[in-house]
């Protein structure tokens, strides 16, 4: 019988009422093989699914998990919230709590606006851009993900990097003709593209740390040159910080990089696991927003009362320990090296990209540094990688171009587990090559 039965018969009723079998595809085991692993429940560093199995855990949730799963602090603030009511239509005190926190902790952030997703957030943002702006055009960089709102859904990342997606179906080319889309990570096709067009391009949008292709870091001087031009032309820069936003540092990659946006998007780690998401930035730009400008957002469920609960115990706790980056950037770099260095021992090209707490092994000799280079993965060797992995009790992303997230929760012994997990992968796959 296998380890994952009940796992399969869900999925085989999943996929009759269920696109794929799965809410987002990105859960999808198609890249890696076989049928997804349907979870149970989880606690701390692992999580159990429907058959039984345990797993030290690296996707989090794809990142909002900090503290781990089910911190105490967290269930307890939902479960007290839960009892006065889960959603309102109206205002609350808690929301203006959360923005003023939200405000003192990011860098750009004048005044935000709370929704109910990174996509809502990313979509919203960029209208409020082009309105500031007068202009357009929306420039963009491949590989970066920004929600899955059309404009945005052409040499993304995410999940259409893992399924080979140079687009979506379904977006009509007029949107997509108003997106400029060069590589990250180069300067100077940014300068040469945005001083040919900076009189049409009203928002430029980036990942400041690329993690929907694999983390891509970035490099000396890219992000200062998107500032630099983006003021010079009264173009609006846009940090997406779905990801990176409280996970890289207690204000984001703007704070770990110096680099300061106009406008901020938050997501993940601002809900405390639950659906949360913001956008703000400058009073000039926020101020256009209805029902104080022309700008219309709205949404029933922003600001609900719950998610935005979870939120400030997640804002606290961070509040409350000033080391809390430090610790945690040494688990994920001791994680990181011996990762590495186990790959290296059983004879596989890699790189291991790595900001903080997140991380990629790309399997490839080349340095990986923009959607191109990521896309030299050797992504069947990463899909058996996985599986193995999977069976020793590790739970990875499936696909070549996700990050691992590392969680306060993760032991020195949960490490040396994975690593003692890695090793076991790397031999049984030496061993399935050479029966091959």
């Amino acid at each position: 019988m296998s380890m994952w039965e009940r796992s399969r018969e869900l999925y085989e009723r999943a996929v009759r009422v269920i696109p794929g079998g799965v809410n987002s595809p990105v859960r999808s085991f198609r890249s890696v093989g076989g049928a997804p692993v349907f979870i149970d429940h989880g606690s701390g560093s692992r999580v159990w699914d429907v058959d039984g199995n345990s797993y030290i855990d690296y996707v989090m949730s794809y990142g909002p998990l900090l503290f781990g799963h089910a911190p105490a602090l967290v269930v307890e603030a939902i479960r007290r919230t839960m009892e006065q009511g889960t959603s309102f239509g109206a205002a609350t005190e808690r929301e203006v709590v959360f923005a003023e926190l939200l405000c003192s902790m990011v860098p750009s952030l004048q005044k935000v606006r709370l929704v109910n997703s990174g996509t809502e957030a990313v979509m919203s943002a960029v209208r409020v851009a082009r309105a500031w702006s007068g202009k357009p055009v929306v420039l963009k960089f491949a590989g970066c993900y920004h929600g899955h709102s059309d404009g945005f859904l052409s040499n993304a990342g995410s999940g259409l990097a893992t399924y080979d997606l140079p687009d979506s179906a379904g977006v009509p080319p007029s949107l997509t003709r108003e997106m400029m889309t060069l590589p990250y990570n180069d300067t100077d096709a940014f300068v040469e593209a945005f001083n040919s067009r900076a009189s049409e391009i009203g928002c430029v949008i980036v990942e400041p740390v690329a993690a929907n292709m694999g983390v891509i870091p970035p490099k000396e001087g890219f992000l200062s040159a998107l500032r630099e031009l983006t003021q010079r032309h009264r173009a609006a820069l846009i940090f997406d910080e779905v990801i990176t936003g409280f996970r890289v540092a207690r204000g984001g990659a703007q704070e770990l990089f110096g680099v300061v946006p106009d406008i901020s998007t938050l997501g993940k780690i601002v809900g405390g696991g639950l659906p949360l998401a913001a956008y703000g930035g400058k009073h000039e730009i926020m101020d256009m927003v209805a029902p104080t400008g022309p700008v219309y957002q709205a949404g029933t469920l922003s600001g609900n009362p719950l998610a935005v609960a979870a939120g400030l115990e997640v804002l606290h706790a961070i509040n409350r320990n000033p080391a809390l980056y430090n610790v945690i950037d040494e688990k994920a770099a001791k994680l990181a090296e011996r990762l590495s260095a186990a790959a290296s021992a059983a004879g596989y090209p890699h790189r291991m990209n790595r900001v903080g707490s997140i991380m990629t092994l790309f399997f490839t000799d080349h340095d990986v540094v923009d959607y191109e280079t990521a896309k030299t993965s050797d992504t069947a060797l990463f899909a058996r990688f996985f599986r193995e992995m999977l069976k020793h009790g590790v739970s990875l992303a499936p696909s070549q171009f996700e990050a691992a997230f590392v969680s306060t929760a993760h032991s020195d012994a949960d490490i040396e587990m994975t690593i003692d997990a890695a090793r076991g992968a790397f031999s049984a796959l030496g061993a399935e090559a050479s029966s091959g």
